[in-house]
């Protein structure tokens, strides 16, 4: 069986912050279970999850990076119920840290160029071993984005020269970006191939990828025609490489996302009952929270950053409630202070329509999925998705923002589809759209016929990742012929 090897900075349940981590601990399940084997290589880092596990380290050595050098282990994952077998690198000094990319202060870590040299050199490192080298590289996001140029030009790593490398953009707004000054950090290779390194005049990782990837793929095909036609700096490269390019649509565990059987919510689904374990999920949310009872409930889970537009909620809340309208809010986040600040003014001001839930906590996140009525989703970008991928697998109607993968998933209610869609994030855009939450919430009829189409709805990740080994089958087939 042909053997693909995922290598990221995040993978659930062992290191998450984002919709990457969901990612990379689902779809080698799935493609385990489609005839190709998967494995997973995230860092070690000091996580509760990754500290409790069990490991057996299967190799160490040591890479010399800007004189300095740095001892690794990679260390194999005891526990079978992953469903695929997951690897950490463990670097001391680099990654044993009780978070994955920011400091407490929420500030980044000052070494991450030093840090992802050292993952991406170590990991390859260990590859370059005849026992452990894999069939096809899966590399994600820009944090893995040197490895393409690494196999193909550095004499350290050419025993990996003929592996097809995959490469997928989660995010293209991060593009891994530092000074020729750190170029001392990475293996040796022939000079005359820093132009496969460089855009706007520094080493860039994600532009390197880009070049130098047998394949790019984003999330949604929606997204990667987004940033075909407007990515900065960046257009032209998307421009010229883009026969290699394709967006391949992400999709959710459905035995992790299940709520038949999910343990952290109030009330489990009992057969297809959707209108009791809404209804049960609800009530309960509405007393622990103290909310005024008999009213639409709309959920935002996730970062507080531009990207998300979670800086348009409070005055579009605020606008709401000034209106007479009679709506509920959970608000389920962090990150910008100022944001936190807005959030909990608003919660303040409304006690019992607004609460402010100013964290990440995921069995929190799961009873909102499961009580909410909407799942409000106003992201200025969003390379796919995946909230209201959760939330319509519990029955919860998405508002969205008709922008990357949620255009390519939620259609609007009135053409036959999943969800609202907002047209555009101006105020008016908002706040027609909670007049109409109302509208659909009286109509009891109509509302109880939306939860049950979404909720028999298959995003299943079954799809995607066999459109992933067609991919890989591709380029193995060009390898052999």
């Amino acid at each position: 069986m042909p053997k693909v090897i995922h290598i990221a900075t995040e993978c659930y349940p062992a290191a998450k912050a984002g919709g990457l981590g969901d990612v990379v601990g689902a779809l080698p399940k799935y493609q385990n279970q489609n005839g190709f084997s998967a494995e997973v290589i995230i860092p070690q880092y000091n996580l509760p999850w990754i500290s409790e596990q069990t490991k057996e380290k299967v190799y160490s050595s040591s890479i010399s990076v800007d004189n300095e050098t740095i001892h690794f282990s990679i260390n194999k994952v005891i526990d079978q119920t992953l469903g695929y077998a997951l690897y950490f690198a463990d670097i001391k000094g680099k990654f044993d840290r009780p978070s994955i990319y920011l400091h407490s202060d929420g500030k980044g870590f000052a070494d991450e160029v030093e840090r992802n040299i050292s993952f991406q050199r170590s990991v390859l490192q260990w590859l370059s071993v005849e026992k452990y080298s894999p069939d096809v590289i899966h590399c994600h996001d820009h944090m893995t984005g040197l490895i393409p140029f690494m196999t193909q030009y550095s004499p350290d790593y050419h025993k990996l020269k003929d592996k097809p490398i995959i490469f997928t953009i989660h995010n293209g707004q991060y593009h891994g970006a530092f000074d020729w000054k750190h170029k001392n950090q990475l293996p040796n290779y022939d000079l005359k191939h820093n132009g496969l390194l460089d855009w706007d005049n520094q080493i860039h990782s994600l532009a390197s990828a880009i070049k130098c990837a047998w394949h790019v793929n984003t999330v949604s095909p929606n997204y990667m025609q987004e940033i075909i036609e407007n990515s900065d700096t960046l257009q032209s490269l998307y421009h010229q490489e883009k026969e290699k390019c394709s967006g391949i649509l992400n999709g959710i565990d459905d035995q992790i996302w299940n709520p038949a059987t999910d343990e952290m919510t109030y009330s489990k689904l009992k057969g297809s009952n959707f209108k009791n374990f809404k209804s049960e999920n609800k009530n309960a949310l509405v007393q622990e929270y103290n909310l005024v009872r008999r009213r639409p409930l709309i959920g935002f889970i996730g970062r507080f950053a531009h990207q998300k537009g979670a800086d348009l909620l409070c005055h579009s809340i605020e606008e709401a409630l000034s209106s007479n309208l009679k709506i509920n809010f959970i608000i389920l986040g962090s990150g910008d202070k100022i944001i936190e600040q807005k959030v909990k003014g608003l919660s303040d001001k409304y006690p019992r329509e607004v609460i402010a839930l100013i964290m990440y906590n995921e069995s929190v996140a799961r009873k909102l999925y499961a009580g909410c009525d909407f799942m409000m989703m106003p992201s200025r970008f969003e390379p796919c998705g995946l909230n209201q991928l959760f939330a319509m697998r519990y029955g919860t109607i998405p508002i969205v923002h008709e922008i990357g993968g949620l255009k390519d998933t939620v259609r609007d209610i009135d053409d036959g589809g999943e969800g609202l869609v907002l047209k555009g994030l101006k105020p008016e855009d908002f706040l027609y759209n909670y007049k109409r939450v109302t509208e659909l919430y009286q109509n009891r009829t109509r509302l109880q016929n939306q939860i049950k189409f979404i909720s028999q709805l298959n995003y299943s990740w079954n799809k995607s990742a066999q459109e992933y080994i067609s991919l890989y089958k591709r380029y193995l087939k060009k390898v052999t012929t």
